[in-house]
């Protein structure tokens, strides 16, 4: 309720409205059976038509009343309730980007599907129902108990005598409920997860003919989440009838007392049928209140693992402070740099020092989980240090402002992440004012301008989904134009060119060098042909140096170096100068 009551706040003008109409809704539905109960006993039983039709009038004018604030009940709890949701899923959508990998990693990305879209649902929902019930109930009991004692205090005793047995029944079905709506929605997360693996990875499922397994696996955790539902449904099925039945047995006995008061004279027709009304309503609403109630386990689930989101700290704490760089010369410095997982137990990274200065490009290369991605996936703060220290100009990185320090780098990652927009809008994603020109400048440079051209639409064409209307090549050089585009301090390249035949990769290089001759740029790569002309090339083993220098000078110190280049070139092109 916290999270709910967090965001109501913010509608209060709405929640006035929401509570004028619940009193306009409770005229409607009290005041004509008291109407009703008057005009029996004194218009039917003494033939007064003029007083039927004074009363009949009243009738219409609090139905056009009543009507009206139905309405408006119902647009003020629909208004609210999306509007909430709203906010909350905007409020964990933010919390989200502020988190750091190890929180996501922690999380898992299905689970934060689910909580921002079905948990959010399972609120609105409960939100919508709460806002009619949880005000309007309420009202309608103290007011038809106020009636029904008024109308008979020895009737009334029979309406009370059914309460306890709808509430005790209410709390037992609650505390049934609560485990199995938290079951419920921990296999959602596992559905989601499963299905996101199957869409992501269609291709090799297919290759390897393991659909059926595949299918098996989905089947079993879909029937389980089956069965978790039937349980809720099965719950919320089986407490409305009982509800029903203990309201018919107290209508029962009320028919059978009031028959025999009528007999005694000691109550009138329209009092009773004007009570029969004020029962309806109040046991009505006792078990709309109550079922409020039961939709509670199941809302409270949802809404603490929204909450364990937003609550949740990042590892990455900001420092948003204004520092002095030394703007002389731009440089970075790996400062005995160590880093472990924190789902790790030993070190990635260890020991790890080297100075890149501007102009310069510095090269990482080293067999498969050497930590080369690791280590570049430090500088814009994605995972922090564990010993030592990262300097960009002089000051360490955790002094930055995360934005600050993230618009000094254009960073394209290992694997080529695009988005469902047009080339244009995926290429100014680097830069949000980036002009047309800067655009094609940058496709150029890229080798990304020719292909542009030939598609039908040039730079308007779309990108679908996963970006599957491009080669990885193409995917590729677009997400190295996105980086050039934002024209950074710090330019890296993690594996970036592995897509591109040898004559784009070479191409792109020449241009490269001269565009980023102002800039640090970091490449990761794994041809020996990519980085051969690199200021500074650096072998990575089991997450240490064992090699630095250029590439004549690693053939000659560097024994791993040497392995990795030929076997990828020939004893002539080793020695290119």
């Amino acid at each position: 309720m916290k999270l709910i009551l967090k965001h109501l706040k913010n509608y209060k003008a709405l929640l006035l409205l929401n509570v004028i109409s619940v009193f306009g809704f409770a005229l409607v539905e009290l005041g004509i059976p008291t109407v009703i109960a008057v005009m029996i006993d004194k218009g039917v039983v003494t033939g007064d038509k003029g007083y039927l039709f004074r009363m009949g009038g009243i009738i219409a004018i609090i139905s056009v009343l009543g009507a009206g604030g139905t309405i408006l009940l119902g647009y003020c709890c629909a208004r609210i309730s999306t509007l909430v949701t709203r906010d909350i899923r905007l409020e964990a959508f933010k919390k989200v980007q502020s988190l750091s990998h190890a929180e996501m990693n922690q999380l898992g990305v299905s689970s934060l599907i689910t909580r921002t879209n079905n948990d959010a649902y399972q609120i609105m929902m409960f939100l919508n129902t709460i806002l009619k019930m949880a005000l309007l109930t309420p009202v309608m009991i103290i007011s038809s108990y106020i009636l029904i004692i008024q109308t008979s205090l020895s009737l009334s005793f029979i309406v009370l005598a059914t309460v306890p047995l709808v509430v005790g029944g209410v709390i037992i079905a609650a505390k049934i409920s609560s485990p199995i709506s938290e079951k419920q929605q921990m296999s959602l997360d596992s559905i989601n997860r499963i299905f996101r693996e199957n869409l992501t990875g269609i291709r090799v499922i297919r290759s390897c003919n393991n659909n059926e397994y595949e299918t098996s696996r989905f089947d079993t955790e879909n029937k389980f989440f089956m069965k978790q539902s039937k349980k809720l449904f099965c719950l919320m099925s089986t407490t409305e009838p009982i509800f029903f039945l203990l309201m018919n047995m107290a209508a029962i006995a009320i028919y059978y007392v009031s028959a025999k008061m009528i007999d005694a004279n000691t109550i009138q027709v329209g009092r009773v049928v004007a009570f029969m009304d004020y029962l309806f309503h109040a046991m009505l609403s006792v078990m709309l209140f109550c079922m409020v109630f039961m939709m509670y386990p199941r809302a409270n689930v949802s809404a603490k693992r929204i909450m364990e989101v937003l609550n949740m700290e990042s590892s990455i704490q900001n420092s948003p402070q204004v520092i002095e760089e030394n703007k002389k010369e731009s440089s970075i410095v790996f400062d005995d740099v160590t880093f472990a997982y924190p789902d790790g137990e030993e070190a990635v990274l260890k020991h790890i020092s080297f100075e890149a200065k501007k102009g310069e490009t510095v090269a990482f290369i080293g067999s498969t989980g050497s930590g080369k991605s690791t280590l570049i996936n430090l500088i814009p703060r994605f995972y922090d240090v564990n010993a030592g220290a990262i300097l960009i100009n002089g000051v360490n990185i955790k002094e930055y402002d995360i934005e600050i320090l993230r618009n000094k780098i254009g960073f394209v990652s290992q694997k080529a992440t695009l988005f469902r927009g047009t080339i244009e809008e995926n290429i100014r994603f680097g830069k949000e004012d980036a002009t047309m020109e800067e655009i094609i400048h940058a496709a150029k440079v890229a080798q990304a301008y020719d292909f542009i051209m030939e598609k039908p639409e040039g730079f308007k064409e779309m990108i679908v989904e996963g970006a599957t209307n491009l080669s990885g090549g193409q995917k590729q050089r677009l997400s190295i134009a996105r980086a050039l585009v934002r024209k950074p301090e710090i330019y890296i390249y993690d594996d970036s060119f592995s897509a591109l035949d040898f004559k784009t990769d070479a191409t792109l290089r020449r241009q490269l060098k001269k565009e980023v001759k102002d800039s640090i740029m970091l490449i990761v790569a794994q041809r020996v042909s990519t980085i051969m002309d690199a200021t500074q090339i650096i072998v990575l083993d089991e997450g240490k140096v064992v090699g630095k220098g250029t590439h004549k000078e690693l053939l000659q110190s560097c024994p791993i170096y040497y392995q990795i280049a030929a076997s990828q070139l020939s004893e002539e092109e080793m020695q290119h100068e």
